[in-house]
């Protein structure tokens, strides 16, 4: 004889269990589809994740093996992008030169050489920021303004251009980025030209006219200091290759924005202390 009751407890059993087993998936499955966040690291590794943070410094999640309690971390500057489970993506940007930290900063200065009216010119520079880094930087030189000690009457002209790598980071306490975009310890690569005239004493003529032309690639190493994002104090010295067509070449020549050596030694040294202005 079948025995119907147990047999309709044993369905109502077996439906309960149905109902909270689609229960769990159905409230699992958003956990399952947020495990979908992939962050993607410089390195290529990759991690399949839930994100629960994404801070300056540091992106915060959770991974499915282990507990929502246990909260896993990885330096922001690690990361190079994040695909979210909707298919969103965010490129994260290292915060030392994230373009928004640095929005007051004044990007432009304009630079005298304090030094240099003492032997002979007046050199005045523009610095501009091309991002933090990264700026360029141009000289002139005006030959003959400032003091003449040899009594050669220097006149004459010379350029130079360069192109400034700013040390990462310069920052303030522990926070990762530069505290000016405009300071630091930096290398410039910089090329240089110079055309002036001076009067030499010949043998035939007495304080003759002299035409001189030189040259040089430099390699300058430095540091710039920022007071109150307007006022900047800069001091470098550098070493590289030069040419000069003095007629006294077989030692070393000032050729007023630096020293060039003999055509057998063709080195070329330079240093200065600049005070400068920042612009907006």
């Amino acid at each position: 004889m079948i025995n119907f009751g147990r047999c309709t407890q044993q369905n109502q059993s077996d439906m309960e269990k149905l109902v909270i087993a689609t229960l769990l998936v159905f409230f699992a499955f958003p956990l399952f589809i947020g495990a979908q966040d992939i962050i993607f690291k410089k390195n290529n590794d990759s991690i399949v994740c839930v994100i629960r943070e994404v801070g300056t410094e540091e992106i915060k999640y959770n991974l499915l093996d282990y507990s929502q309690m246990v909260l896993f971390s990885v330096d922001r500057d690690k990361v190079k992008r994040i695909v979210f489970s909707d298919g969103k993506e965010m490129e994260v940007k290292n915060e030392t030169k994230n373009e928004e930290n640095y929005i007051d900063n004044r990007r432009r200065a304009i630079k005298i050489d304090f030094i240099s009216p003492l032997t002979g010119n007046t050199t005045i520079s523009y610095e501009q920021s091309l991002k933090p880094g990264r700026s360029i930087e141009g000289s002139v030189g005006l030959i003959g303004l400032g003091l003449d000690p040899g009594g050669n009457n220097p006149l004459g002209m010379f350029i130079g251009f360069g192109f400034k790598l700013i040390k990462t980071p310069d920052f303030y306490f522990s926070r990762m980025r530069y505290s000016h975009l405009l300071k630091g310890g930096y290398i410039k690569p910089e090329v240089s030209l110079a055309l002036y005239g001076v009067d030499r004493d010949s043998y035939h003529y007495k304080h003759a006219r002299e035409t001189i032309f030189s040259g040089s690639i430099m390699a300058n190493f430095g540091k710039q200091w920022i007071f109150d994002n307007v006022m900047l104090f800069d001091m470098y010295v550098g070493v590289g290759y030069g040419f000069s067509t003095s007629s006294y070449n077989d030692t070393m020549v000032y050729n007023f924005g630096y020293v060039t050596g003999p055509p057998q030694f063709p080195i070329a040294l330079t240093a200065g202390i600049n005070i400068g202005y920042l612009l907006k």
